[in-house]
Protein backbone atom coordinates (compact mmCIF):
# COMPACT_ATOMS: atom_id res chain seq x y z
CA UNK A 1 0.00 0.00 0.00
CA UNK A 2 1.32 3.44 -0.91
CA UNK A 3 0.80 5.85 1.97
CA UNK A 4 0.65 9.62 1.52
CA UNK A 5 3.39 11.76 3.07
CA UNK A 6 0.89 12.87 5.73
CA UNK A 7 0.05 9.26 6.59
CA UNK A 8 3.73 8.28 6.76
CA UNK A 9 4.57 11.20 9.02
CA UNK A 10 1.58 10.51 11.32
CA UNK A 11 2.63 6.86 11.62
CA UNK A 12 6.26 7.81 12.31
CA UNK A 13 5.18 10.33 14.95
CA UNK A 14 3.08 7.69 16.70
CA UNK A 15 5.80 5.06 16.49
CA UNK A 16 8.81 7.19 17.46
CA UNK A 17 7.17 9.51 20.02
CA UNK A 18 3.64 8.31 20.80
CA UNK A 19 4.37 8.21 24.53
CA UNK A 20 6.08 11.62 24.65
CA UNK A 21 3.00 13.87 24.80
CA UNK A 22 2.09 16.62 22.34
CA UNK A 23 5.39 18.55 22.67
CA UNK A 24 7.49 15.41 22.30
CA UNK A 25 5.57 14.32 19.21
CA UNK A 26 5.80 17.82 17.72
CA UNK A 27 9.55 17.86 18.39
CA UNK A 28 10.08 14.57 16.54
CA UNK A 29 7.88 15.76 13.64
CA UNK A 30 9.98 18.94 13.53
CA UNK A 31 13.18 16.95 13.13
CA UNK A 32 11.71 15.09 10.16
CA UNK A 33 10.62 18.34 8.54
CA UNK A 34 13.97 20.01 9.33
CA UNK A 35 15.59 17.18 7.38
CA UNK A 36 13.13 17.63 4.52
CA UNK A 37 14.08 21.31 4.32
CA UNK A 38 17.82 20.92 5.03
CA UNK A 39 19.82 23.41 2.97
CA UNK A 40 22.85 21.18 2.63
CA UNK A 41 24.58 18.00 3.67
CA UNK A 42 23.32 14.44 3.56
CA UNK A 43 19.62 15.18 4.12
CA UNK A 44 19.44 17.74 1.32
CA UNK A 45 21.13 15.28 -1.04
CA UNK A 46 19.19 12.18 -0.05
CA UNK A 47 15.88 13.76 0.91
CA UNK A 48 15.56 16.15 -2.02
CA UNK A 49 12.68 17.84 -0.18
CA UNK A 50 10.70 14.61 0.15
CA UNK A 51 9.12 13.42 3.41
CA UNK A 52 9.06 9.87 2.01
CA UNK A 53 12.78 9.94 1.13
CA UNK A 54 13.67 11.23 4.60
CA UNK A 55 11.54 8.66 6.44
CA UNK A 56 12.81 5.74 4.38
CA UNK A 57 16.49 6.74 4.29
CA UNK A 58 18.22 3.58 5.55
CA UNK A 59 19.28 3.41 9.20
CA UNK A 60 17.61 6.65 10.26
CA UNK A 61 14.37 5.66 12.00
CA UNK A 62 13.94 2.24 13.60
CA UNK A 63 10.19 2.59 13.08
CA UNK A 64 10.64 2.81 9.30
CA UNK A 65 12.20 -0.65 9.20
CA UNK A 66 10.29 -3.92 9.24
CA UNK A 67 13.44 -5.71 10.40
CA UNK A 68 16.25 -4.74 12.74
CA UNK A 69 19.46 -6.78 12.73
CA UNK A 70 17.71 -9.49 10.69
CA UNK A 71 14.81 -9.82 13.15
CA UNK A 72 11.21 -8.73 12.57
CA UNK A 73 10.53 -5.33 14.14
CA UNK A 74 6.90 -5.35 15.35
CA UNK A 75 7.04 -1.65 16.19
CA UNK A 76 7.14 -0.28 12.67
CA UNK A 77 5.07 2.29 10.81
CA UNK A 78 3.10 -0.39 9.00
CA UNK A 79 1.71 -1.67 12.31
CA UNK A 80 0.76 1.77 13.62
CA UNK A 81 -2.85 2.96 13.72
CA UNK A 82 -2.55 6.74 14.00
CA UNK A 83 -5.19 8.69 15.87
CA UNK A 84 -6.39 12.20 15.08
CA UNK A 85 -3.68 13.77 17.28
CA UNK A 86 -0.95 12.19 15.12
CA UNK A 87 -2.53 13.55 11.92
CA UNK A 88 -2.99 16.96 13.54
CA UNK A 89 0.69 17.07 14.51
CA UNK A 90 1.75 15.90 11.04
CA UNK A 91 -0.35 18.69 9.49
CA UNK A 92 1.10 21.20 11.98
CA UNK A 93 4.69 20.23 11.08
CA UNK A 94 4.07 20.06 7.33
CA UNK A 95 2.62 23.60 7.56
CA UNK A 96 6.03 24.81 8.78
CA UNK A 97 5.47 24.92 12.53
CA UNK A 98 8.25 23.88 14.95
CA UNK A 99 8.79 23.60 18.68
CA UNK A 100 11.14 26.56 19.38
CA UNK A 101 13.39 24.53 21.69
CA UNK A 102 14.12 22.06 18.89
CA UNK A 103 15.41 24.87 16.64
CA UNK A 104 17.17 23.40 13.59
CA UNK A 105 17.66 19.93 15.09
CA UNK A 106 18.29 17.17 12.57
CA UNK A 107 18.66 14.31 15.05
CA UNK A 108 17.02 12.92 18.14
CA UNK A 109 17.58 9.80 20.17
CA UNK A 110 16.55 8.23 23.44
CA UNK A 111 19.63 7.76 25.66
CA UNK A 112 17.68 5.46 28.04
CA UNK A 113 19.09 7.47 30.92
CA UNK A 114 19.32 11.01 32.25
CA UNK A 115 22.31 12.45 30.36
CA UNK A 116 22.33 13.60 26.75
CA UNK A 117 25.67 13.42 24.92
CA UNK A 118 27.13 16.80 24.04
CA UNK A 119 27.80 15.70 20.43
CA UNK A 120 25.79 13.43 18.18
CA UNK A 121 26.49 11.74 15.86
CA UNK A 122 30.20 12.20 16.29
CA UNK A 123 30.99 15.85 15.55
CA UNK A 124 28.20 16.69 13.10
CA UNK A 125 25.61 17.56 15.75
CA UNK A 126 25.64 19.45 19.05
CA UNK A 127 23.16 19.09 21.88
CA UNK A 128 20.23 21.48 21.69
CA UNK A 129 17.64 20.31 24.23
CA UNK A 130 15.93 17.39 25.87
CA UNK A 131 12.19 16.89 25.59
CA UNK A 132 10.80 13.93 27.45
CA UNK A 133 12.95 10.90 26.76
CA UNK A 134 14.57 12.33 23.62
CA UNK A 135 17.74 14.39 23.19
CA UNK A 136 17.78 16.76 20.19
CA UNK A 137 20.83 17.89 18.20
CA UNK A 138 21.46 20.79 15.82
CA UNK A 139 23.95 20.46 12.96
CA UNK A 140 27.50 21.76 13.25
CA UNK A 141 29.34 23.14 10.23
CA UNK A 142 30.87 19.67 9.81
CA UNK A 143 27.41 18.26 8.98
CA UNK A 144 27.34 20.24 5.73
CA UNK A 145 30.37 18.24 4.54
CA UNK A 146 28.48 14.95 4.87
Amino acid sequence: MAYSDRELLARLIQCEAGGEGDIGMKAVAGVVMNRVHAKGGEYARVGQGSIRNIIFQPYQFVCASETENGVYNPQNIYNMRPEQIHYDIADWAIAGNRVPEVAESLWFYNPFGPPCRSRFPSEVGYWQTRIGDHCFYNPTNAYYNT
